[in-house]
């Protein structure tokens, strides 16, 4: 499988996948259940894991928020999965996202959507999975779906 073949799970999927409670759990479960597949071609990035351990333990932003070792525990269950691969995040990521901002330009938290494409831009990844389409429209490389 190419890079090109790879899509990247959003946070928004990840979070939504361990809450039953959220509309988007089944979708989001099922994207996840995927990967158990090797040949599923999903991927992370590390900023989607320190996202997503930031927002499942901020009692602020889910409906019960889990604890550190919950988080952690979860973190090692995505990444263990055969089918999804941690991306690397390249030395000159911080140039990459400067070019994305200049190109398309965003401010205060949109900055962080700019940053992950840059990751993925890097390792050849063109789609992502998220909830969240419109964050990535203004990034004419990157296909924003639906799960």
């Amino acid at each position: 499988m190419t890079a090109t073949d790879q899509a990247l799970v959003d946070t928004n999927v990840l979070v939504y996948a361990y809450f039953q409670d959220s509309e988007h759990f089944e979708a989001s479960r099922t994207l996840l259940e995927a990967a158990q597949n090797e040949n599923a071609g999903l991927c992370v990035a590390p900023q989607n894991l320190f996202e997503f351990f930031a927002t499942v333990t901020n009692a602020r932003r889910v409906s019960q928020a889990k604890s550190c070792e919950e988080a952690l525990k979860a973190i090692e269950e995505i990444l263990s999965l055969p089918g999804m691969e941690l991306l690397v995040v390249p030395a000159d990521v911080v140039s990459r996202w400067a070019d994305l901002i200049r190109q398309a330009p965003v401010a205060a938290k949109r900055s962080f959507d700019h940053q992950l494409a840059a990751t993925m831009l890097a390792n050849g990844v063109l789609r992502i999975f998220t909830f969240n389409v419109s964050d990535f429209r203004a990034i004419s490389s990157i296909e924003a779906v639906t799960p």
